[in-house]
């Protein structure tokens, strides 16, 4: 009888696992057709390629409903060649919702329009012709809210019932009597509003240019007409 040592022994019953295994793998591969292996390959690609087709289609819907909610609704009327409702992002400017609307006729008179202008929701632009030059009345024609207020460069406001020009302290105004600003409809009046809740009174007109929605052209327009004192 062979005399053999417990390392000796598991030595051997390691080499006996290993061919075991070896043999069971054998018997198991060659139990299944090649045919199956390729089947399998090809539904493990087709699931990889539907689950990345899915993470991206995801991600463009999510970009979607973002862009969606930062969407704006202008209405452009007059010489423009698509007159008619316009979604555009939140932030544009009047030469953007041209471009938008298909660009100016030939017989637009954009002389006395701010192209710079930021545009709020629900505003209305009415680009003239060139047939009315001359008809400083029909000015007035392009804003047809006080949201489109700034579109049409025009001299300050002034007191309806005083006839002086009004200085409106933008520390202490109402939300109405913000309105009353040059370019400022009632959805900027109301973040004025918000802006002096959160971080208290203005220390300095330009201040309000950190008012979303107020930047250097309507701070331009705006600023001989308001104060802080």
């Amino acid at each position: 009888m062979i005399n053999l040592s417990k390392k000796q022994l598991a030595i051997i019953v390691g080499i006996g696992a290993i061919i075991v295994f070896v043999i069971v793998y054998y018997i198991y591969k060659i139990s299944i057709p090649e045919e199956n292996y390729e089947q399998l390959d090809i539904i493990g690609g087709d699931a990889l390629v539907n689950s990345e087709n899915k993470k991206e289609e995801n991600k463009q819907n999510v970009e979607n409903q973002q862009e969606e909610i930062n969407q704006i609704v202008i209405h452009i009327a007059g010489e423009v060649k698509n007159p008619g409702i316009v979604k555009i992002k939140e932030g544009a400017r009047i030469a953007d919702v041209i471009e938008k609307a298909g660009g100016l006729t030939q017989k637009a008179n954009i002389t006395n329009i701010n192209l710079a202008y930021v545009i709020e929701d629900g505003q209305k632009i009415t680009i003239p012709s060139k047939e009315n030059v001359g008809e400083k009345e029909n000015q007035n024609e392009n804003i047809s809210t006080e949201s489109g207020q700034g579109i049409i460069e025009e001299e300050p406001k002034t007191n309806l019932t005083s006839g002086k020009n009004t200085i409106v302290n933008i520390n202490k105004a109402s939300k109405e009597e913000l309105q009353n600003l040059q370019g400022i409809g009632e959805s900027t009046a109301q973040k004025i509003i918000d802006y002096r809740k959160e971080n208290g009174e203005f220390k300095q007109i330009e201040d309000i240019k950190n008012v979303p929605g107020i930047g250097d052209a309507k701070f331009e327009a705006i600023k001989g007409s308001i104060k802080v004192k």
